[in-house]
């Protein structure tokens, strides 16, 4: 099959990232993270939160940290 078509073009696949994040303040609706700057993240997109040798990962789109 053909990689480039038109579906492939318009509909841009959002891209998702394992970053390593100091979480350092948490409400209801977002969490206070800091990875080498500080930024508010929703809770809503945030996918995944895991904690590997005592370091928190969280897995966000790749445009949500700069």
């Amino acid at each position: 099959m053909w990689p480039f078509n038109i579906y492939r073009i318009l509909q841009s696949k959002e891209r998702y990232i394992w970053i390593q994040a100091r979480i350092l303040y948490e409400t209801d609706k977002a969490i206070l993270v800091e990875s080498g700057i500080k930024i508010w993240i929703p809770k809503s997109q945030i996918c995944g939160i895991k904690l590997r040798k005592s370091v928190f990962e969280i897995y966000v789109k790749k445009n949500m940290i700069g």
